[in-house]
């Protein structure tokens, strides 16, 4: 809800709101039994019989692809290797498999051809994709089995094969011209049925804009694109919020689905047609979105098991959307709170962890925040990205790893090592207000209420010029354990690396100096400042030494508090 409150010459608005999670703490026994029979029902000869039937002999288009590539990735393609993340394989090892998860969805799903476009001209790249493609083709095409033939994979396949035809279909040969175009048919019919057969999200999203994109491109495709665009617009009402934020709560992932609709666009384009309502209001909701979650750099904070990514992927991916937006702020229920004033940015994560139905890998970051002066990181979390050792990734996901506060060790949410989310955060209520002299934000969460019996509640105040950043932790006894006993708790505030720091000698404060631009003074008002190791996964995926600041204390049965502030004083 939202109003006015106090003097109208202090404050000019005041907006609280309620976020509840919806308490699914992972998929259903009915819905993991559900996926499994209709993979099951893959290998079928009725599923055999119903991808049987014509190929088109050529492509009614070919559309352009507005998402640029990486061109380190396509120089390593065509000296022949395939690389994703911190991967390198050899490309004529590429059938002996033991790769992580993302690199084999990188292989699958084609997503290699964009890098390769980015490094190659068609005639230098074409020899290599063509090599690549045959050997897919003989291994995967007559086979219909994970993780080759999973909807989400073929939704992208047909984007990407669809967009660099030119590549793979250059050299005249023939039959890799038939068998390509056939296992594209094929593979249309298999998603006409299967779609909706991958859990809700960004997979589901991924598989009907395929669907879309067969119609579109391939020879009498009219019912065929009507199925996928109903198919599309319930796929995207499951998925986001109103606000356009995902229910995964993942940037990364929303990055992702800007990509795919972005590329679904340039399908539309090319035939002369309009992108459906449904599609393209989704698409003006989730740029906005994303946008609010995007740092003074260019990239994004970092939640929910993502780094901050490429800061030119990220701009590329909001102008290949064709949406002209500002941030989303307020959001509301895809939960990232921002604050922008003179240099600084400011994003919290004031809502509950998302869905352990939608999501693997979670976080429990409730209440963190990362702050930036202009592209300089200031305050971050410790991130994560795909390939990551499990351990490691494991130790990314926790409290700790967050800019908030961890109460006796604990995470605000339980995390199980299969990565769903266990019990924890089931709601954060928010208050945000703007007056003359900043911008605040006041939030709760109950996550250590039915362990501690205390709840949380952080507020953070952005002066109208963006120098200065106070801060106040409180633990408020709550529940039926509440004031049994004295309490442990840490505040972390994880530090950018390449920041200089320096303790003051009263254990209260320090001094942040940047490479390049002012200094920052830090200062508690209690509790016993140290300074501890940390790490930061960069924008490449890969982790960099850093240290955060820890301010440790002890609550009594009754509750505490501890005031902070953050000021640029250079």
């Amino acid at each position: 809800m939202a109003g006015s409150g106090g003097d109208e010459d202090e404050t000019h608005s005041v907006e609280r709101r309620r976020l509840r999670g919806d308490g699914t703490r992972g998929l259903s026994l009915a819905d993991r039994l559900n996926q499994r029979l209709h993979r099951l029902a893959w290998r079928s000869p009725i599923h055999s019989m119903r991808l049987s039937g014509r190929y088109p002999l050529q492509l009614i288009d070919v559309p352009a692809d507005p998402i640029p590539g990486r061109p380190k990735a396509g120089r390593a393609l065509m000296d022949g290797a395939m690389l994703f993340g911190q991967e390198r394989v050899p490309i004529d090892s590429l059938k002996r498999g033991g790769h992580s998860a993302g690199f084999a969805e990188y292989r699958h799903s084609f997503g290699w051809l964009r890098d390769l476009a980015a490094a190659a001209s068609r005639e230098e790249g074409a020899p290599v994709a063509e090599a690549i493609a045959r050997t897919w083709l003989a291994e995967h095409a007559r086979t219909v089995a994970d993780p080759a033939w999973r909807p989400d994979l073929w939704g992208r396949r047909i984007l990407l094969w669809t967009a660099y035809a030119p590549y793979l279909l250059s050299s005249g040969d023939e039959e890799l011209r038939k068998t390509l175009l056939n296992t594209l048919a094929r593979g249309a019919r298999h998603l006409d049925r299967a779609a909706d057969s991958v859990p809700q999200g960004v997979a589901r999203i991924a598989a009907w804009s395929g669907v879309i994109a067969a119609g579109l491109l391939i020879p009498g495709g009219d019912l065929r694109t009507a199925h996928g665009e109903a198919g599309l617009a319930r796929a995207l009402t499951q998925a986001l919020h109103e606000d356009g934020g995902l229910a995964t709560r993942v940037p990364a992932m929303q990055l992702d689905l800007i990509e795919l609709l972005a590329q679904l666009r340039a399908v539309y384009e090319v035939r002369a047609r309009p992108m459906p309502a449904a599609v393209s209001g989704a698409l003006a909701k989730a740029v906005p979105a994303l946008i609010g979650v995007v740092l003074g750099d260019g990239g994004l904070s970092s939640w929910q098991g993502g780094g901050p990514g490429s800061a030119h992927a990220i701009a590329a991916a909001v102008a290949a959307s064709g949406v002209r937006a500002e941030a989303l702020s307020p959001a509301r229920d895809w939960g990232y709170q921002r604050l922008e004033a003179g240099a600084s940015r400011l994003v919290m994560d004031a809502a509950p962890p998302p869905s352990g139905a939608l999501i693997r890998g979670g976080c429990a970051s409730t209440l963190a925040f990362e702050l930036s002066e202009g592209a300089q990181r200031l305050i971050v979390n410790c991130g994560g990205a795909p390939g990551l050792p499990g351990e490691l990734a494991q130790g990314l996901r926790t409290t700790a790893a967050h800019s908030t506060l961890t109460l006796a060790e604990t995470n605000s949410t339980a995390l199980h090592e299969d990565g769903s989310l266990g019990r924890g955060v089931g709601e954060v209520d928010l208050e945000r207000s703007e007056a003359r002299d900043g911008m605040t934000l006041v939030a709760s969460h109950d996550g250590y209420v039915r362990r501690h019996g205390f709840r949380h509640e952080r507020s953070l105040t952005l002066s109208a010029d963006g120098r200065t950043l106070s801060g106040d932790d409180r633990l408020v006894p709550a529940g039926r354990r509440r004031g049994l006993a004295a309490t442990p708790f840490v505040i972390r505030f994880h530090l950018a690396p390449a920041l200089e720091t320096v303790l003051t000698a009263d254990a209260h404060g320090a001094l942040i100096r940047p490479p390049e631009g002012g200094a920052w003074q830090f200062r508690a008002e209690s509790g016993t400042l140290t300074m501890e190791s940390s790490v930061w996964i960069d924008p490449l995926g890969r982790p960099r030494a850093a240290h955060a600041l820890a301010i440790t204390s002890e609550t009594p049965p009754d509750g505490a508090a501890i005031g902070w502030s953050l000021r640029r004083v250079r």
